[in-house]
């Protein structure tokens, strides 16, 4: 934390005025909002708690010469318009795509590699099964066939109706925009075709465990896919619904190549990095260490501005939030402002995670038993994602149950990334960064506490001795690390509950139920207050999409009201 005196030099420049619009919160979709609003000629500033910016997009060197991607780690969802439109490459976005995208190890010495190219994804399915190498393309190929339909609705606000006072004009307009939605939903819907859109919806509404063997009958190659329907959630596979959650994780490309989750060269901070140079040049003004502690609300029940933690007022008549909805409206709005019922439906969402993210040190690559190398240098799978204790769905349903009993999982599932392997600016030579993405830690144990440090201790170990299995000699390998718990997730970046979604992705929380139904296009019941993060539609991952959205809802209102 810097010193007072730095603190209030730093918010001294948002006083004095009355902006255009304030951001609560510098994550990217925040970032990307302000960037929007201030390219159309508003005057916009951004409120950042935290001494840098990024939110859950963030690099952090946290042992010296090792830089971690912290929470989020791996680039695809970002919306290819926002890449393009915001000229984030032209401002030093670099994206840096695997030589595989997905390596499963086995303990009987096996091992699945996935994304090199078709021909060799079928030569190593067909070591499990020559029926499912045959099906793999035919899976892929209708996943391709939804991605259109899925890119009309993130990319486009909710057809939401207007609360409260509006002109006859203010309805009609209202309800043309809803009228061309549909129409452009109907359009998209009939270039689908009805098998498609039934098949679309089967896999919507289904339990990933029923799409999946419906497709495939090797267990390894299930489990590697359905550990997509499984991250930052704490439904089981089982659940109806969750195969949305896998199909939201498919969605991403990496320079027109659908489906491939890139590394960042300098860690995902450069993400947010990017987006704060073409937010700077759009003559945004991002301020840290500028925690904001309520929203101003006038009698009427207005917007007025913000307070800051240290007592500065910040004016402006539109203020977006990209805190959790609980956050915002529970936190930050003052008291009996809302209504009952609204209030009542964010205090009861589903703000449950099961996600601990461990960032870890170490001073060579690791080696797998199953997948032998002559040299020591970086191997394919190294670059991949790698998914450890991932054989079998039964085995992530048997770590989930064991989360939802109360309990951190006893084999927990992990994503595994070596960043470094394709990333030199971001570790010593010769040594790396490692993330591991692990489930299941419920956010209040039954056999202990998260600030417990034996408690933590005896978790990070075991996830550390689950990757001997696969390549021994890790544990003895690691230099130091990091761990995030959801607690910790929440207290270090505002994640309510740890969610990194910012709130469950079930089917009761998307489109026009996010965050609430009545409430899903961005307006909130606070005339003047806007929502434009990862709990408003589309929903949670580094997409861009709520923020991108958000400030085209706001531009529109502001459009409205200056006439």
């Amino acid at each position: 934390m810097l010193p007072r005196r730095s603190f209030r030099a730093m918010t001294a420049p948002l006083k004095g005025r009355k902006w255009d619009a304030l951001v609560i919160g510098a994550g990217h979709n925040g970032l990307i909002a302000a960037t929007y609003l201030a390219r159309a000629g508003l005057s916009v500033a951004v409120l950042e708690r935290r001494h840098l910016i990024g939110g859950a997009a963030v690099t952090e060197e946290l042992i010296p010469g090792f830089k971690f991607s912290r929470c989020s780690y791996l680039q695809s969802l970002l919306r290819p318009s926002i890449i393009k439109e915001l000229e984030l490459k032209r401002h030093g976005l670099k994206l840096l795509k695997p030589m595989a995208s997905s390596f499963t190890p086995c303990l009987d010495g096996r091992y699945l590699l996935l994304g090199s190219n078709g021909e060799q994804d079928y030569l190593e399915i067909s070591k499990f099964s020559k029926r499912d190498a045959d099906a793999y393309p035919r899976y892929e190929n209708k996943l391709q066939k939804f991605y259109k339909f899925m890119d009309f609705l993130l990319d486009t606000p909710t057809p939401e109706t207007f609360h409260g006072d509006t002109s006859y004009i203010d309805r009609l307009r209202n309800n043309k925009q809803k009228s061309i939605f549909w129409a452009r939903c109907l359009f998209n819907v009939l270039t689908l075709g009805q098998k498609d859109m039934v098949d679309l919806m089967d896999f919507l509404l289904s339990p990933t465990t029923k799409v999946l063997n419906r497709w495939f009958e090797a267990d390894v190659l299930k489990a590697t896919l359905a550990g997509d329907a499984s991250i930052g959630s704490m439904a089981s596979i089982h659940m109806p619904g969750s195969g949305y959650v896998l199909l939201h994780h498919v969605i991403g490309e990496t320079d027109g190549d659908r489906n491939i989750w890139s590394h960042v060269e300098g860690g995902m901070g450069s993400v947010s990095l990017a987006i704060s140079k073409a937010a700077n040049e759009a003559g945004v003004h991002i301020a840290t260490n500028a925690e904001v502690s309520e929203l101003m609300i006038d009698d009427s029940g207005i917007v007025n501005g913000v307070f800051l933690a240290d007592g500065t007022q910040v004016h402006s008549t539109v203020v977006l939030s990209n805190a959790t909805p609980y956050k915002t409206f529970m936190e930050l709005v003052p008291q009996n402002v809302l209504p009952d019922d609204f209030v009542r439906t964010i205090k009861y969402s589903d703000y449950s995670s099961g996600t601990t993210k461990i960032n870890v040190a170490v001073d060579k690559l690791p080696q797998f038993q199953c997948f032998k190398m002559h040299h020591l240098e970086v191997g394919p799978h190294h670059t991949a994602t790698i998914h450890i204790g991932c054989e079998s769905m039964e085995e992530i349903v048997s770590a989930c149950q064991d989360a939802l009993n109360g309990f951190s999982s006893r084999r927990p599932i992990m994503e595994m990334t070596i960043p470094s392997s394709l990333d030199k600016t971001i570790s010593p030579p010769g040594k790396h960064v490692i993330g591991l993405f692990t489930q299941y830690t419920p956010y209040r144990p039954s056999d202990g506490c998260w600030e417990d440090p034996k408690y933590r201790e005896a978790y990070a170990q075991r996830c550390f001795s689950l990757i001997d299995q696969y390549a021994s000699g890790f544990s003895s390998s690691i230099i130091g690390y990091d761990m995030l718990t959801p607690p910790d997730l929440e207290r270090e970046f505002g994640l309510t509950g740890g969610n990194i979604f910012h709130g469950a992705m079930g089917l009761d929380s998307l489109f026009l139920m996010r965050p609430v139904k009545g409430w899903s296009g961005y307006r909130t019941p606070v005339r003047g207050l806007y929502m434009c993060g990862s709990g408003s539609h589309p929903g949670g991952g580094v997409m861009g999409a709520p923020g991108r959205n958000a400030a085209q809802v706001v531009l529109r209102d502001v459009r409205r009201s200056s006439h």
